[in-house]
């Protein structure tokens, strides 16, 4: 379990532990003000702390140890999504969480980070076998299984983020570019013809309001005769964007330097409450408005430089497993952010999805934590760079 002995401290990641503190305390930070110190920010703080201690422990297990309970990790991931389904509580029109006393859970998080652990070990005993048909066919299926629970939900927005991650995860594997070439001709036509059914009228493949947001998204600038022409219904359209028309006014409001946390300015769209969820799906726009151009480019710079180590973590795993865990991870972080700030500012169709490290949460931060934790082991264990062996050869 801790093979101390074996660990190379010093290629222990220290720059990923301060990057990951600095952007949890920013977030911290613009909880409070979003919610107006509401105690959100100090559950959000007691989650950080306990975070960095289960991150801490978990950097010093060999996660070779972790990876032996893949099954279970497996297991216990339907077993939470199959009681969001009995027993989930439901808010604005979504089952996705579970709640035990006052504090609600939130499973697809978790899943994320599960789903990693469990390719992880899977890969790495069958990835001489990785391109063949019988083995990529179980590994579909194993995969499949969560994403259904979770789009069931409805949770669109993770379900195209666990996609994401499982064709990253497929990738780094070494599945080969023949079976990636025949993938992409049966699967662009597929995507495309999806999504003509879905602009079709009464259409089921997804829900009526996801179907409103890709159409508010696209006809965002649709004149009344333009709306008339297509069908439309333009106070909709008009009533789906407010959000992120909003959003987008905050942080283009916020100009340089911003306008201060818990700032009392009138002409301000978080205080004259013009966006719902401030704290979570928007918290970037909070971030635009309260921090300005600085504040904003410095959390973009954190998930970037988090994704970073995370892919260097990566190309010097020592074994596949390590290279999965390490990439997983940073394939998290950049998708979800790319998402997140995506809907902030508007190029993207509006999503329920937090910011990595910034959002208000439990289930997304401690997800993330964990999954660090074992990154962290991961850098440990790592191949050293020609230039290290030689600083070690002459120590």
């Amino acid at each position: 379990m801790f093979q101390l002995k074996e660990y190379k401290f010093r290629c222990y990641n220290f720059r990923l532990i301060l990057y990951v503190s600095c952007l949890s305390i920013i977030g911290i930070q613009v909880i409070g003000s979003a919610t107006n110190y509401d105690g959100r920010e100090t559950r959000q703080l007691i989650c950080f702390i306990a975070g960095l201690l289960i991150m801490l422990f978990l950097s010093l297990v060999d996660y070779h140890f972790i990876l032996k309970f893949y099954w279970v990790f497996y297991l216990i991931n339907l077993a939470l999504l199959f009681t969001v389904e009995v027993i989930g509580r439901t808010s604005n029109g979504a089952q996705r969480w579970i709640q035990i006393g006052g504090i609600g859970i939130q499973p697809a998080e978790l899943c994320k980070i599960l789903l990693i652990l469990f390719f992880a070990k899977f890969f790495q005993m069958f990835q001489e076998k990785i391109s063949s048909i019988k083995i990529l066919g179980v590994s579909v299926v194993l995969f499949l299984i969560p994403l259904v629970l979770i789009l069931h939900q409805p949770d669109l927005s993770s379900s195209i983020v666990i996609a994401c991650l499982f064709a990253s995860i497929v990738y780094i594997a070494g599945l080969s570019y023949f079976v990636i070439g025949g993938i992409f001709l049966i699967g662009v036509p597929t995507f495309a013809f999806l999504i003509y059914k879905i602009m079709q009228p009464n259409q089921t493949i997804i829900e009526p309001y996801q179907k409103n947001r890709i159409f508010g998204f696209l006809y965002q600038n649709a004149t009344a005769e333009e709306a008339a022409k297509r069908g439309l219904d333009l106070n909709l359209i008009n009533s789906i964007n407010y959000q992120q028309k909003n959003s987008v006014l905050a942080i283009g409001s916020g100009q340089l330097f911003g306008k201060g946390l818990a700032n009392n300015t009138v002409a301000s769209v978080k205080n004259g409450n013009f966006l719902s969820q401030p704290e979570t799906d928007f918290i970037f726009a909070i971030v635009g408005e309260e921090l300005g151009f600085v504040g904003s480019a410095l959390v973009i710079f954190l998930l970037l430089f988090i994704a970073l180590e995370c892919l260097w973590v990566a190309k010097n795993a020592k074994d596949l497993s390590g290279k999965i865990i390490a990439a997983g991870m940073g394939a998290i972080i950049a998708f979800q952010s790319f998402f997140n700030i995506g809907v902030a500012v508007w190029i993207l169709p509006n999503t329920g999805l937090p910011l990595p490290f910034v959002s208000s949460g439990m289930s997304s931060l401690l997800s993330l934590m964990i999954g660090m934790g074992v990154l962290l082991n991961v850098s440990i264990q790592r191949e050293l760079t020609f230039k290290e062996v030689l600083y070690s050869d002459e120590d």
